[in-house]
């Protein structure tokens, strides 16, 4: 009796820890893979061709009649109270359902079954969107107050591959920003607008104009949060690290940390690199066991930081460089592990809905070192890496 009921315990663990396995999942056709919407704007995206691996809509029975084949997954979050649309264009009918939270957890809540549906365009069209102007393939607005966050579901026909072109708008509700010189915007969050504080500014790396972007600050409480412009002032009553997530569209994204200080004028300026081809980017953090292609679990946020990227950027193809660390000629061994580092990289995209008809992969072993002698094991970091190239 007690091994049938130690028995019967372990199947039910096992059903358990399997549910919760598979709530988790990285690919832009599930909740939890949605791509981030950190920018506002026009949006060249692409249908996976393919459901993913969870059913998020189980929980809702009036969603029943809509078929979860082929589905792509963004996710916004107000920075300030403002007023949401969007406009939506396909060659394939569209279906939309946008959901709404209560917590910093919205997916769970959508399993639950508890997360608010905020708009739901069931009949499918090519075209659908939010605006003032109310028809069957087009709903009222959604005000949404800072901090709240909406997750936008986009659902096609099955195994098409169509791109989705998508203009999302966000309109403050009060005037926070201010018109800048060369068409940049500024948000002064000032407490005094007298007072020293901390001052970032995004610029074109190739022109130095001002790009408004989205930029997300972590670090320090106060001013933890994701904003939309190009200049921006803070006031800082302790002293810390920020770390700057920065976003636009048409650029390489840039991560950053700062030390700042309390009560001190400190200015930030992001040099973004536009996106053009031939050009490339280091990724940093995508690092991998010693001798192997198997990925760190440090690598996880910068692996779907790349992710959101190609996602937002569909018109793009890139070529994936794999770079190893060794000391003098290039061996075998060193090629075929950046080979591998690469492909592994080009494996994680795909299976996570980026066409690999977008990608390419190359090893370069050791022959590209940034830091030819290098003596320090940050240099040797610096050499074993990751770079994307645009074709």
């Amino acid at each position: 009796m007690k091994h049938t009921l130690l028995i019967v315990f372990s199947l039910i663990l096992a059903q358990v820890y399997g549910q919760q396995a598979r709530e988790s999942s990285d690919a832009i056709s599930d909740c939890t893979g949605a791509t981030t919407i950190l920018k506002t704007g026009d949006y060249r995206m692409q249908f996976p061709g393919k459901g993913g691996k969870v059913n998020d809509f189980q929980a809702y029975s009036s969603l029943n009649d809509i078929e979860e084949k082929n589905t792509l997954y963004c996710s916004f979050k107000a920075s300030y109270n403002g007023r949401f649309t969007l406009n939506a264009r396909c060659k394939q009918p569209l279906q939309m359902i946008i959901f709404e939270g209560e917590t910093k957890y919205p997916c769970e809540e959508i399993s639950k079954g508890s997360a608010e549906i905020r708009r739901i365009i069931s009949k499918p069209s090519t075209e659908l969107g939010l605006s003032l102007v109310v028809s069957e393939s087009n709903l009222y607005p959604i005000d949404l107050t800072a901090g709240k966050e909406i997750i936008i579901c986009f659902i096609a026909p099955p195994k098409t591959k169509e791109f989705l072109e998508v203009d999302f708008v966000f309109e403050p509700m009060t005037r926070e920003m201010q018109e800048t010189s060369e068409g940049g915007k500024l948000m002064d969050l000032r407490t005094d607008k007298k007072e020293a504080g901390l001052n970032i500014l995004v610029r074109d790396y190739e022109t130095g104009k001002p790009v408004i972007s989205n930029i997300t600050i972590t670090g320090l409480k106060d001013i933890t949060a994701s904003y939309q412009g190009s200049d921006f002032r803070f006031s800082i009553e302790k002293s810390g690290k920020v770390q700057l997530r920065i976003d636009a569209e048409g650029y390489f994204f840039v991560d950053r940390e700062e030390p700042v200080s309390a009560n001190t004028e400190t200015e930030i300026v992001a040099w973004i690199e536009p996106l053009g081809e031939g050009k490339s980017m280091q990724i940093d953090e995508i690092e991998f066991f010693p001798g192997s292609s198997e990925f760190l679990q440090s690598a996880e946020p910068k692996l779907r930081r790349l992710r959101d990227f190609l996602a937002l950027n569909a018109g793009i193809k890139v070529e994936i460089q794999g770079h190893v660390h060794s000391n003098g000629e290039n061996t075998f061994e060193a090629q075929k592990l950046s080979e591998a580092r690469a492909k592994r990289v080009y494996n994680y995209l795909v299976e996570n809905g980026i066409d690999k008809a977008r990608l390419t992969t190359v090893g370069y072993g050791n022959t590209m070192p940034i830091f030819p002698n290098a003596k320090f094991a940050s240099e040797e970091q610096s050499n074993r890496r990751v770079e994307i190239k645009v074709l």
